[in-house]
């Protein structure tokens, strides 16, 4: 089902997959897993299964029931390019995308590989935009040379949660940075200086910046609420999105 997001780089989710499996150290606290085994408890119906990978082909069509133009983050939830859900579901989820021209699609993914995969020789529709996670050096950052060889309008990074200093980011042929830090209660810190150091190199190279949460820990190194610590990062809100 598609529901309002309080994501603040999206507008709606939509969920034609749940369920996913832990592939790196970002997925340590996954929120997701955390909401499904929520859900499932109170018998929200899709999460019978808690969090393990379900196809959803009933909400296949909800985004095509929406005329008004809409930002959609596409499986929230899960992973489209689990390695147990098949290309040919995925084709039923782009063959959507490509209908809904009135809608901008975000694709979030930790498995790049087989995202530009599943995209070599195939059209990318214009109005979907292509992501990787990125949250240490050994894992995020050879996510982002995989991106780089897809031909989507929108390429993106979630820096989320950013667990290390990144180091210099080859950030050729991106057009669009997240930066957060971990929520929940055993969320891991996030330092002021490895925000800093991607938002000077988004800056050289004119990429859009956005600043989604402190989480937990604060830029002061104290744990506090999500909402307390807020949003505000060197004195503003930074929200840039692409063009």
């Amino acid at each position: 089902m598609s529901t309002q997001s309080r994501i603040e780089w999206t507008e709606q989710t939509w969920n034609p997959t749940v369920g996913c499996t832990k592939i790196s150290p970002g997925c340590k606290n996954c929120y997701a897993e955390t909401m499904a085994k929520r859900l499932q408890a109170i018998g929200v119906r899709g999460y019978e299964r808690g969090f393990r990978l379900t196809l959803m082909p009933g909400r296949l069509a909800e985004p095509l029931e929406r005329q008004k133009p809409t930002v959609y983050f596409v499986n929230s939830m899960s992973d489209l390019f689990h390695d147990k859900v098949p290309f040919e579901y995925v084709e039923r989820v782009f063959e959507v995308m490509t209908q809904a021209r009135q809608h901008t699609f975000q694709v979030l993914t930790k498995r790049a590989e087989r995202m530009a995969q599943y995209c070599r020789g195939r059209p990318i529709p214009p109005n979907a935009w292509l992501g990787v996670s990125v949250e240490n050096r050994k894992h995020g950052l050879p996510r982002i040379d995989a991106l780089r060889r897809i031909p989507a309008t929108v390429r993106f990074l979630s820096v989320e949660p950013l667990l290390e200093d990144l180091g210099d980011i080859d950030l050729s042929d991106i057009h669009w940075v997240i930066v957060g830090g971990e929520s929940g209660r055993r969320a891991r810190p996030m330092r002021v200086e490895w925000v800093d150091r991607i938002k000077r190199q988004c800056d050289q190279l004119h990429v859009p910046f956005f600043f989604k949460q402190w989480g937990t820990w604060s830029a002061d190194g104290r744990k506090r609420s999500k909402k307390a610590n807020g949003r505000i990062y060197a004195d503003a809100v930074w929200d840039a999105m692409p063009v």
